[in-house]
């Protein structure tokens, strides 16, 4: 087999300037009825403006860590590392500005709206603008007067950490937004604040709420075998999936605590970039039927070990361990479980360690979305559930990558199996996302399109963070043609998994589909970062190199685009995906007989799934007017009429 590396990554290749860009809260603030205000007074409203912003706004904003990116005439733009500073900055500005017009009359006053939204902004010589700063201006036009609107994101990162309460406005068309945005306003309250004493010597001062917030930070691997990391990161998971069952707790997700991942970090930097009062982390060591864990709970505010445990132990108490875990944080912060909680974390996933170990290696190589590493995934899937027969997430897994292996094997993997399969997985626990997200991908590729849309809609109600859900209903939404909606999704699955080079070059395609050159670019680079990475791990794997050829395409490296498919051709010469990915790359950089050539090529060996990917995929608007084109479109009308 050939080696990819030996093919595509040469000394000095560079992928290009990136934009800068980041994740951002922003704040959007203006004056409720500035133009009346400076009619009636000009003078008078502009030195009052000028005295709340230099004795109330710069402190506050200052005090929460906000940065001011620039003042309009009747408002202003902050910029926050982190979204519960921001709403907390935002409360504040409205609680002081409440106390300074108690005496002032109703037509003087100075009210404010304020916006707050939790987003990707693109920075410019110390501007920034992008969707980010769009949604933050829309929902402070959506704000009352001396109130904040927020979106849900803001609200679900928030959560109890402030003394505030969070109203459910509904969903709403923003002007200039493609997507719809849920809204919520802040129910400001009076400020209450909780005085501890630490040590008897001074008082720490925290805000009502804060206390009940932990970041599990990913269980460092100590097996010396880097294999063993979706065993170490399977832990951590599941202690961050038992936490996140507390309502009592807010747990930072899953997606984020893994950005510090392999990094040397300090507790309390960390806590302080994740708005939470305590931090868990720990190590594992697997070696052949033991386990070792060791976990400490650490207070960011004081730095005080409040709970530090080591656990060795025989493999099969796992699950036993990751309860002790658990009981031992929820016994630490003081926490009264509600019986339903309880009995949720202390239900194990199956009975069987060994099953749980193949469910964990399968999980990790069906990412991989390519033919071989989805063979491997459902073998791995296959033995989990042969030796426990009731784990309903190895037959959700089972199901996710027969769906996917219908690309290559049609016949070899019928939809009514498949269909019985993610029936079983839900039999068995009707409340699992997994079993509902691959569900929805069979109902997709089954042409029932409102149950599939249910099915993952569902899955994301259960759990936002799937990656599974994520990926899967984005691809359903660009094989319809929703570009904006499947950005959204793609855009979550690529920040939850930061491996995933798939998502970005689907974004990368859905940008193009829009006529968004700026974000084609942005996420064609991405994918391209990503794609070097994962063939720097796996050489053998075609996916990254064909994948990854078609971001270089879009970006114009044609010599490098077609070097990197000729790779992934070498590598796997029968994969139809690379094929298929390789015609592209071809049509986009106008090799317009040799790209119909390999389309025709496919078309017998083709599923109709793949095949009605044809005709969404903007990647092939090259050749797509080509009358050898057109008469494949033939076969293309065959599928789409089978599914009807």
């Amino acid at each position: 087999m050939k080696n990819a590396l030996d093919c595509i990554l040469h000394p000095g290749d560079e992928i290009g300037g990136y934009l800068e860009r980041r994740l951002a809260a922003i704040l959007a603030a203006d004056v409720v009825g500035y133009s009346r205000l400076i009619g009636a007074d000009e003078t008078g409203t502009l030195a009052a403006m000028k005295r709340h912003k230099n004795e109330l706004v710069d402190p506050k904003v200052s005090r929460h860590k906000g940065r001011i990116v620039k003042l309009t005439g009747d408002g202003i733009l902050v910029e926050f590392a982190s979204v519960v500073n921001a709403v907390a900055c935002a409360v504040d500005i409205q609680r002081g500005m409440l106390i300074r017009n108690e005496d002032v009359p109703q037509l003087k006053r100075i009210e404010l709206r304020i916006g707050v939204h939790l987003g990707d902004v693109i920075v410019e010589d110390g501007d920034i603008f992008g969707d980010g700063v769009n949604v933050a201006a829309r929902l402070e036009g959506l704000a009352e007067p001396s109130g904040i609107a927020v979106s849900a994101s803001v609200r679900d990162h928030v959560g109890s950490r402030l003394d505030v309460g969070f109203v459910d406005k509904g969903q709403h068309a923003l002007k200039n937004i493609a997507a719809g945005v849920h809204v919520y306003s802040v129910a400001l309250g009076a400020p209450t604040k909780i005085a501890k004493v630490l040590n008897g010597s001074h008082t720490v001062t925290v805000d009502d709420g804060y206390g009940l917030s932990v970041a599990v930070l990913p269980f460092t691997n100590m097996s010396h075998d880097p294999e063993q990391e979706y065993f170490s990161d399977g832990i951590t998971e599941d202690i961050i999936t038992d936490l996140s069952k507390i309502s009592q707790l807010h747990v930072v997700a899953r997606n984020t605590v893994f950005t510090y991942k392999g990094r040397s970090v300090r507790v309390k930097t960390v806590a302080q970039e994740l708005g939470v009062r305590f931090i868990l982390e720990g190590s594992v060591r697997k070696a052949g039927a033991r386990v070792r864990i060791t976990g400490q709970l650490i207070d960011a505010l004081t730095g005080t070990h409040l709970w530090a445990d080591r656990y060795d132990r025989d493999l099969t108490d796992i699950f036993a361990i990751q309860d002790e875990i658990t009981h031992a944080i929820v016994d630490q912060l003081r926490i009264k479980l509600l019986p339903e909680e309880k009995k949720a974390i202390e239900s194990d996933p199956t009975t069987s360690v060994e099953a749980y170990t193949y469910y964990l290696r399968g999980r990790r190589f069906s990412h991989a979305w390519t033919r071989s590493y989805l063979l491997l995934a459902r073998r791995m899937f296959l033995k989990a559930v042969e030796l426990d027969p009731n784990f309903a997430r190895a037959y959700a897994g089972i199901a996710d990558c027969e769906s996917a292996l219908r690309d290559w094997h049609e016949h070899e993997f019928p939809l009514e199996s498949i269909l019985s399969t993610s029936e079983r997985a839900l039999a068995l626990d009707p409340n699992l996302a997994e079993a509902h997200a691959s569900r929805g991908l069979v109902l997709h590729q089954d042409g029932q399109s409102e149950e599939a849309v249910a099915e993952f809609e569902r899955a994301l109600t259960l759990d936002p963070q799937l990656y599974e859900a994520n990926f899967h209903y984005g691809r359903f939404l660009f094989m319809r043609g929703e570009f904006e909606t499947a950005i959204q999704f793609f855009k979550r699955a690529a920040e939850i998994s930061p491996d995933d080079y798939l998502s970005p070059i689907h974004l990368m395609s859905a940008y193009k589909s829009l006529g968004q050159e700026t974000e084609r670019g942005h996420w064609a680079k991405i994918g391209i970062s990503r794609a070097e990475r994962a063939l720097e791990l796996h050489p053998e794997n075609s996916g990254p190199a064909h994948r990854g050829a078609l971001a270089l395409a879009h970006m114009g490296e044609a010599e490098r685009a077609r070097e990197w498919a000729a790779c992934a051709i070498a590598i796997d010469p029968d994969d139809v995906v690379a094929r298929y990915n390789t015609a592209c790359v071809h049509s986009i950089l106008g090799d317009v007989d040799t790209a119909l050539d390999m389309l025709e090529s496919l078309l017998p060996q083709s599923s109709c799934y793949q095949l009605l990917w044809f005709k969404q995929d903007s990647d092939l608007d090259a050749v797509r007017h080509h009358v050898r084109f057109e008469a494949m479109v033939a076969a293309i009308a065959q599928c789409e009429a089978a599914k009807h």
